[in-house]
């Protein structure tokens, strides 16, 4: 049986051709089972309103799987902090977190966030880029300390979206296949 995997975009959404229309769409050829949540109004957020997308989303679907892209951190951080009695995943995928002391004007209201106590998931993997815009190397080290967790660094890759080549993204389907997804 197919577990149930919950992507969550940042700012912006990601839209085809970003990985994570990508793979919501090999998911579901696979027969799998997916919801690739749209946050209302993603480009100018509000942090109160995708909270509550995210506990709606969260309730109806019970997901294994949450793979978190950018701002999809940040928000999870909220929620974990925000909401006590949630159900564990088996697998987070936290993927380009932003750093904490993000300036840009349209997500003020979701920074600064601190790092929840507890992250809701018993396997928690977080994967950065070496030249990541929006976080410096030293921020990602101090999330994976902070965080206990696995990280994979990616050579190169920018905010691991569209703009930095990640499109089809190969090692992401593998990782899912892993984990009995699809």
């Amino acid at each position: 049986m197919s577990k149930r995997v919950l992507i969550l975009h940042g700012w912006g959404g990601s839209d085809y051709p970003h990985w994570q229309s990508w793979l919501a769409g090999e998911i579901a050829k696979e027969y799998g089972c997916v919801n690739f949540l749209k946050f209302s109004n993603f480009n100018e957020p509000k942090l109160d309103i995708w909270m509550h997308e995210l506990k709606v989303a969260l309730e109806e679907f019970k997901p294994h799987i949450i793979i978190c892209h950018s701002l999809a951190n940040t928000l999870w951080f909220h929620f974990c902090n925000r909401h006590k009695n949630v159900d564990e995943v088996e697998t987070l995928f936290l993927i380009a977190p932003p750093s904490n002391s993000c300036e840009i004007d349209e997500l003020q209201e979701f920074f600064p966030v601190e790092l929840p106590q507890n992250i809701h998931a018993k396997e928690l993997l977080l994967v950065a880029s070496t030249n990541d815009p929006y976080i410096t190397m030293n921020e990602i080290r101090s999330l994976e300390k902070n965080l206990h967790c696995k990280t994979d660094i990616l050579r190169d890759a920018g905010h691991i979206n569209t703009q930095s080549g990640y499109g089809e993204w190969e090692w992401i389907k593998e990782e899912l296949k892993k984990r009995k997804a699809f």
